[in-house]
Formats: structure tokens, sequence, C-alpha cells
């Protein structure tokens, strides 16, 4: 009982402090970053492009685990892929890198209408002022629809304690390999 008594007196003489306490973020922002800062929120904006390559010697996602089922479903339901991705500044394969997407994805629609991913991926960045700083970026992605949009659940770094959305939109799919580049606008709200 005490020790309860005193985390909450604890809390309440440090929530003043930890409610003013702002992240001072430099001038030299990366050219796909965009940062704005009002009293209460801090607002940025990040584009780029996820390369994911499923085909030939190095892909950067492999399969990790399917069901029994795969081989007679035309959306390969079942499928789990783990992903390396990298994460450029334009569709150009050979552009800046600006990150890496790691995590999960798999096949979660059982017919074409409601083909989609399931999705939880750790977005880290490696360029300029977000260098080790990253989002997680999970939710159900309709890759047949021309935009979707997953949750921003979190962050590390400079996007500790984010949230919003990604909006992914397909630059480039291969069907015959799987392959595709697709291009993520997100928005991060710290509060």
């Amino acid at each position: 009982m005490c020790v309860v008594v005193m985390l909450m007196i604890f809390l309440i003489v440090t929530m003043p402090w930890v409610q003013t306490l702002q992240v001072e973020q430099p001038n030299n922002q990366p050219c796909w970053a965009k940062t704005l800062k009002s009293k209460k929120q801090i607002v940025t904006n990040l584009q780029f492009y996820f390369h994911d390559t499923v085909s030939g010697k190095t892909p950067s996602a492999v399969r990790v685990a399917q069901s029994f089922y795969i081989e007679n479903s035309p959306t390969r339901f079942g499928a789990v892929m783990m992903a390396n991705d990298p994460l450029t500044e334009s569709p150009d394969p050979s552009s800046k890198l600006v990150g890496r997407a790691q995590g999960l994805y798999g096949s979660a629609g059982q017919t074409e209408s409601n083909f989609g991913l399931i999705m939880a991926l750790n977005y880290g960045f490696v360029d300029g002022i977000y260098n080790g700083s990253s989002i997680s970026i999970v939710g159900l992605n309709y890759i047949l629809h021309s935009v979707r949009e997953m949750a921003v659940i979190g962050g590390t770094g400079l996007f500790r304690l984010a949230r919003r959305y990604a909006v992914a939109k397909t630059h480039w799919f291969d069907p015959i390999s799987g392959d595709a580049i697709v291009g993520y606008n997100v928005t991060i709200h710290k509060i």
C-alpha cells in the first residue's frame, strides 16, 4: 500500500515536467522528410520507396512459413514472409538508401476480391537526423487497391511515441516474380 502511494506521489510530481518536455530537432533534415512544430505536437511527413524483392539470388523477402492450402490458392493464402527491404529516396533502386523495413507480412485473403497482406514491419532509418530512429507500421495492406492506409503504432528515437498513418501506393509490380516497389507517404504526430 505504501509503495502504491509513493508511486502515485512520484507520478503527480513529475507529470508537469514530462508534459513540458519537447524534442528539439536540428534543421538539417533530409529532403524526404518535413517536420512542423506546434505547442502541443510535432508533425513529420516522410516520403520514401519500399523495394520488396522476392525473386532472384538475393531476395529481400523470403517465405518462412506456409499453409498446405497455398498450392490451390490464387492469393497464396497462408504464406508468411520475413522481410529486410531497402527504403530509398526515389523509386530507382540505386537511389539513396534512407532505411530498411524489417519484419513479417503474410497473405490473409482467401479470395482475389479480398487479397491483402497483414503487415507488421519496423521501418528503421539510416539517413540524416533520423539515423537510428524507427517507426512501426501494422495493418492490412490490400495490395490490389491503388492506395492503402495502415497504422503507425509507435517508434523509437526521434519518433518515440509516434502515432498516425502510412499511405502506400504501388509504383511498380511484377505479377510473375512478385517483386514490387511501393511509394510510402507517412504522417507522424508526436504529442
